[in-house]
């Protein structure tokens, strides 16, 4: 279902079926990488290994399906002058990339 915001809400599915975690985003897109950067990550995208990320839509039967992987990559280097100066403080940030599978319907219950 779509929020006032315009964002909309995914379940991560489990193999089980279970939905531990919900990720939103305005595309499914968006909320499979926000997923997927909460992968263990890899020292690098070459030995990133990669997961397969089922997102179901919240108020559909539309599962969204991703392989995504995650790895870490050092922290952009940020001028003082920036609002961002905070990220000096970092040396590592985690980034990910998902790339999409397919939709899968669900069976009506």
């Amino acid at each position: 279902m779509v929020r006032e915001d315009g964002k909309r809400n995914f379940a991560l599915r489990e193999e089980d079926g279970s939905e531990p975690s919900e990720f939103s985003g305005n595309m499914p897109r968006q909320a499979a990488l926000k997923a997927a950067r909460t992968l263990d990550p890899a020292p690098s995208e070459e030995e990133a290994q990669r997961t397969t990320l089922r997102l179901r839509e919240k108020g559909t039967r539309k599962v969204h399906e991703y392989e995504g992987w995650a790895w870490k990559d050092s922290a952009p280097e940020v001028d003082e002058a920036d609002d961002d100066f905070w990220l000096n403080d970092l040396s590592d940030i985690t980034k990910a990339n998902v790339s999409k599978q397919g939709i899968e319907y669900l069976d009506e219950e």
